[in-house]
């Protein structure tokens, strides 16, 4: 079976884990604040604050801007529930902004009028969190726009997107936002098995999540409330939680950052190939602006509107035929738990209509050409049989 994503592990990333497993530190040692540092250059931003999980770092980022009881979080729908969910573990409100359905980012026209709307009803979010959706940024520059003058803070929910590029600036630099997040599960861009980050410029917000990621706890003289007891002493000022990244895990993610240019780069030729070779077929892939360049976690075609209606017939035969190909995602309001908070089926038409149509074929690094003819040969046939069906 070609899998959807997969992690590309070599010998640079094996040493170097089984460095640390001989070494003195496995939990909190000098290989997280490297991997800080490494990350935060590489996104020319002034902190990066790693965690266990990408869900870790947005959690953290809401409670880090304060988000409480009675606020307001709006977030794109064709996301993984992580992205609302941080919200909820803060007993705030969320809410979600429709897409564009042919990029599967926020649609910024929507996100103007829905503000507009709020505005009037006195019931505007305190934080958005636009997400980068299969590794393209969000229009951040017109997004940063509106939130500023609507007085609303900003975390991208980059988890898809490391590597990637926004008008000739690193995704990650925080220029047309207050946090964002990044994600190293093993089907992203690079991994560290588990693991997240949060970046900020901000030095405030940096401190405040590095006491939430390790139970509010400081071990930070000058940040004491009282005088140190001595050298053992420390101070638990916030109700944090053990969202700790290990020295293990940091070290697995120093070597991955060490080849994400390459990895980037090619995801971009596998891309460009499966455009080149997908043309004569009735699919669409995703549309990349000109201004962006896409670390592409994802590849997503669009089937057209009567290939659509065997869609589950589709997904199910290319399984069968070994290539597993997916969905991502299902508009999170459609989930149980959303639409006993209220939201309807049809909350978002535009989300709507991209899940209709969206499936994710196999791309990553370590696949082979023939693995990728493959696919194309496989979608070809299903795509006839579908339609002889019809």
């Amino acid at each position: 079976m070609i899998p959807y994503g997969k992690q590309h592990i070599d010998q640079a990333d094996l040493d170097a884990v089984l460095e640390v497993l001989n070494s003195d530190f496995l939990t909190q040692g000098p290989k997280v604040p490297e991997f800080e540092k490494r990350l935060a250059d590489y996104c020319n931003v002034d902190f990066a604050v790693a965690v266990n999980s990408a869900t870790s770092a947005l959690h953290i980022a809401c409670l880090s801007l304060g988000l409480g009881s009675g606020d307001i979080v709006w977030t794109s729908p064709n996301s993984f529930v992580a992205s609302s969910n941080c919200a909820l573990y803060c007993d705030a409100q969320i809410d979600f902004v429709d897409i564009n359905p042919f990029t599967g980012n926020m649609c910024v026209e929507a996100l103007e009028k829905k503000l507009a709307t709020a505005e009037t009803n006195h019931r505007l979010p305190k934080v958005i969190i636009p997400v980068h959706f299969s590794g393209q940024s969000c229009d951040m520059k017109a997004i940063s726009a509106l939130a500023k003058r609507y007085n609303i803070k900003i975390i991208e929910d980059a988890s898809h997107a490391v590597g990637a590029e926004y008008q000739n600036d690193k995704v990650g630099s925080c220029k047309y936002s207050d946090i964002s997040i990044f994600s190293f599960h093993p089907v992203k861009i690079i991994t560290s098995a588990e693991g997240g980050a949060a970046l900020t410029k901000c030095s405030k917000l940096a401190k405040t999540m590095q006491m939430f990621r390790s139970h509010g706890v400081t071990g930070a003289t000058q940040e004491f409330s009282e005088q140190s007891h001595g050298p053992w002493y420390y101070e638990q000022q916030l109700l944090g939680f053990n969202y700790r990244m290990t020295d293990l895990h940091a070290a697995l993610g120093i070597t991955q950052l060490n080849k994400l240019d390459y990895f980037v780069n090619k995801r971009n030729l596998q891309a460009k190939r499966y455009i080149d070779k997908l043309s004569a077929l009735p699919v669409t892939p995703l549309d990349v602006k000109n201004d962006n360049l896409s670390s592409y976690h994802l590849f997503v075609v669009l089937l057209n509107e009567k290939s659509a209606r065997s869609k589950r017939f589709i997904v199910e035969k290319l399984r069968e035929e070994g290539v597993f190909a997916h969905v991502h995602y299902i508009p999170i309001y459609k989930q149980p738990y959303y639409q006993r908070l209220g939201f309807s089926q049809f909350y978002c038409e535009q989300a709507e209509e991209y899940y209709k149509r969206a499936i994710t074929l196999p791309l990553f690094p370590l696949m082979t050409e023939e693995q990728q003819d493959k696919v194309i040969a496989s979608l070809k046939k299903v795509l006839l049989m579908a339609d002889s069906i019809e």
